[in-house]
């Protein structure tokens, strides 16, 4: 019954893990995508970059939100992703610890 137990904490724990580093990588793409449209880098009347730059919004939008009042401004640069992704990372390396701990 332990057997089957810590081998279902370790798959858990993996699966969050999992998800919460795609969404990191989710968080970078929106990163280099926004300095590419700030660049001038964008296919105009595109319906395929849209469409990615729409999904990446509604997808980072929301999270990033909650750290805009936390991080300071420097100039044009916004600190909000590096902000949420160093807590993404605090949250998944406590998260796993202790569901592996159990």
């Amino acid at each position: 019954m332990t057997v089957v137990l810590a081998s279902a904490r370790v798959t858990i724990s993996d699966y969050i893990s999992a998800v919460i580093q795609v969404y990191v990588l989710v968080i970078f793409a929106w990163i280099v995508l926004q300095w590419l449209i700030n660049f001038g880098v964008r296919l105009p009347y595109s319906r395929a970059t849209d469409a990615i730059i729409g999904f990446l919004r509604d997808v980072c939008e929301p999270f990033l939100r909650l750290f805009r009042p936390l991080s300071p401004r420097l100039g044009g640069l916004d600190l909000s992703p590096l902000i949420a992704i160093v807590v993404l990372e605090l949250v998944n390396d406590f998260i796993v610890q202790g569901i592996l701990r159990g």
